[in-house]
């Protein structure tokens, strides 16, 4: 490896930063996280429905924020790991079952 590709910190983008740091290139802009955050915020508004779109959990869900984005460039976990599903990457959680049963951390 010739060089080190590090992405300087620009306003609230810390999830593109970190993904891009990690894959050691521009593969995110602002654009490709929202799009995804906005994505999840469908799947989860379809499910939703499914419990019937008079029901009472339904009209508040609707009401609510998204919780996979907001205004100030926070992303949740669900979109990170969209976004490394892209690249044929997976994230495994520090806590999770599958790294505990396998003997080892890499």
């Amino acid at each position: 490896m010739e060089s080190i590709f590090h992405e300087k910190q620009e306003g609230s983008l810390c999830a593109q930063h970190c993904l891009n740091n990690l894959l050691q290139g521009e593969y995110f802009s602002p654009v490709e996280l929202p799009s995804i955050a906005h994505q999840l915020d469908e799947e989860e508004r379809m499910r939703m429905a499914e419990g019937g779109v008079t029901s009472e959990d339904y009209r508040t869900f609707l009401q609510q924020p998204s919780g996979n984005m907001d205004d100030s460039g926070f992303f949740s976990i669900q979109v990170i790991s969209n976004a490394l599903k892209v690249w044929g990457l997976e994230l495994i959680l520090f806590n999770s079952q599958s790294i505990r049963g396998s003997g080892s951390i890499l």
